[in-house]
């Protein structure tokens, strides 16, 4: 499948349409976003956003690409820094939240992804979301065997932690509703965030020294 975007003189009007085209894409779908709707939020023409992108259909894979790209390299940076498995537990944690917080729209966009099981879907997970899961679960297991971190199974625990982060953001437009106040607000996303944390350090890390 051809990549999304082409190269761009103007960067900053292909941030723009990208940004419009991840609201539209999250809430409508790709069948159901309008590229006039999508150029008149990125304060574009259409002219723009086909010179650029092509059509909708490689618009969407660009949204997807650059997505995913932010997301392998916070995570990257994460997984190069030294330290202990329960240290770049941490890290890890903190770079995927981070993300998240910064694209909150990532888990309704992978969740239409995953219910049309098409080979955009396949390429994610091949280029992206397993290496991901792999590395994580592997710092569980490199924590588990320094003693670090309790003896528990990885994937379902890589499967925990993710999750409760992804589900929040995905869950976040309904649940305000119940809460009565915005989740996505700074202040409840920076609670929601310490309450994860929390439970990491007092769910799956051990104290003191490994024992024998």
């Amino acid at each position: 499948m051809k990549r999304g975007r082409k190269r761009v003189e103007n960067p900053a009007t292909a941030r723009r349409i990208l940004a419009a085209a991840e609201q539209q894409f999250a809430a409508q779908g790709m069948a159901g976003a309008r590229t006039d709707e999508i150029a008149a939020a990125a304060h574009a023409n259409k002219a723009m956003l086909y010179y650029y992108f092509g059509d909708k259909r490689r618009l969407h894979r660009a949204v997807l690409e650059n997505l995913l790209r932010e997301l392998r390299t916070g995570v990257s940076t994460a997984r190069s820094r030294l330290g202990r498995p329960r240290e770049r537990l941490l890290k890890y944690f903190n770079a995927y939240f981070d993300f998240l917080v910064t694209h909150p729209n990532y888990p309704r966009l992978m969740q239409r992804e995953a219910m049309g099981a098409g080979k955009n879907f396949e390429w994610i997970v091949r280029e992206y979301l397993r290496p991901f899961h792999n590395s994580f679960v592997r710092t569980i297991e490199e924590g588990i065997a320094a003693g670090e971190i309790r003896r528990i199974d990885p994937n379902h625990a890589a499967f925990t932690i993710l999750g409760a982060a992804t589900s929040y953001f995905a869950a976040a437009p309904i649940m305000s509703h119940v809460a009565g106040h915005n989740l996505l607000a700074p202040q409840a996303v920076a609670s929601r965030k310490r309450a994860l944390l929390d439970f990491v350090e007092h769910g799956l890390l051990r104290k003191g020294p490994k024992s024998r």
